[in-house]
């Protein structure tokens, strides 16, 4: 079997990169190792075309278009003949990518198209507090309706997705995303115990500006509290900074308590361990969740988690008895929890070893390939 990632995420030292490019890398060296062909095609980070092979995968990164308005055109374009050429050489069985990845691909009839749910614009919208941008909502619609079948991560991303676009009575799958055990397990380092960590991009649907509002009343309870915050940062449409909006807004009301906040920037995906390694806490305050893989990956580490309730939160934890849930939009609650945790360490040890055990049950690599491969079948069949 030969499977195609369309994705622009694939980690590349030096590159920042989101939890698509986690999930893709992930499952591709899953799936080489069970045997199948692994091509991943994307657009480069830099203005250059390259080609490598890392761990088995098969990795094609093409030059990006600089045609102003029309630079769309030009990549699809590139990367549908990537994958003709492709396939003429190797067959592909399978070409999988993200919400709008099929909008202008041509098919070819040899093969079948996969749409996984990671979250796309309509799904976001909500979350995102905006309405639907016509070019982006119409991509959208008609990839879906090019694609064979559909895995969604979560229940609620199959549900949410569906108030918005018809998967056209195709098959859809429900399919969690993997946590990499051998990267993310328990690690034996002395935890900070005023550290409070959150990782993921900086940006407006990942709660960040709700937790820095939460953390005065934190200090209250826990005057050595640190807020350490590692992601990269999110532009606004104009090009603006995130990060800038929050230290310029946010952190003059915190007084004193701002030096406390410590922004890190952009990390590899190999120092995340470490990183939650030496947390007190996680917190992972979302409006908006696919799935979420850094709560998952943190409680594999049999860290304290505390996750959104909104979403797919209550599918990934059970409050109160595998992590803590959250009102992400409400930073008295936010505050509440940490404190909750941060009073009660042997406690929130006992629930992070059963947060461990469920994710090791529910989001275990091997059985999540193998669930895959057998999707991948079924759907050759059709």
């Amino acid at each position: 079997m030969h499977i195609c990632f369309l994705t622009n995420e694939y980690p590349k030292a030096g590159f920042p990169h989101g939890g698509l490019g986690s999930f893709v890398k992930t499952m591709a060296e899953a799936l080489v190792k069970n045997d199948v062909q692994v091509t991943v095609i994307g657009l480069n980070y830099t203005p250059a075309d390259e080609k490598e092979s890392v761990n088995g995968v098969h990795i094609i990164r093409i030059r990006k278009s600089n045609v102003k308005g029309l630079a769309w055109y030009f990549n699809s374009k590139n990367i549908a003949k990537t994958i003709a050429a492709i396939h003429k050489k190797n067959p592909i069985d399978i070409v999988e990518g993200a919400e709008l990845s099929l909008a202008f691909l041509p098919i070819i009839k040899e093969i079948k198209y996969v749409i996984r749910l990671h979250g796309g614009h309509h799904f976001f919208a909500e979350g995102e507090n905006r309405g639907i941008t016509w070019w982006k909502g119409f991509q959208e619609k008609r990839s879906f309706k090019k694609a064979d079948a559909f895995i969604a991560v979560s229940n609620y991303v199959k549900s949410h997705t569906a108030r918005y676009l018809s998967y056209h009575n195709k098959p859809v799958e429900i399919i969690f995303n993997p946590i990499n055990s051998q990267l993310f397990q328990p690690q034996d380092v002395a935890i900070e115990i005023n550290n409070i960590t959150f990782a993921g991009t900086l940006c407006e649907k990942k709660g960040v500006r709700q937790l820095i509002q939460a953390f005065p009343m934190v200090k209250e309870q826990f005057p050595n509290a640190i807020l350490n915050l590692y992601g990269r940062d999110w532009l606004f449409p104009d090009g603006s900074s995130y990060v800038k909006m929050l230290q310029e807004k946010e952190l003059p009301k915190l007084g004193e308590y701002a030096n406390d906040v410590v922004f890190h920037g952009a990390v590899s995906f190999v120092e995340i361990p470490t990183i939650y390694a030496k947390a007190a806490v996680c917190v992972f305050p979302s409006h908006m969740e696919t799935l979420g893989l850094v709560a998952p990956e943190a409680m594999a580490m049999e860290k304290p988690v505390i996750f959104t309730k909104l979403g797919p939160g209550p599918e990934v934890i059970t409050d109160g008895a595998t992590g803590w849930l959250c009102n992400p939009y409400q930073p008295e609650d936010i505050a509440d929890t940490i404190i909750q945790v941060l009073s009660h360490p042997q406690k929130a040890q006992e629930i992070a070893k059963q947060g461990r055990r469920f994710v090791s049950e529910k989001f275990a690599l091997h059985e999540i390939t193998q669930n895959n491969i057998d999707f991948y079948k079924k759907i050759l069949l059709y």
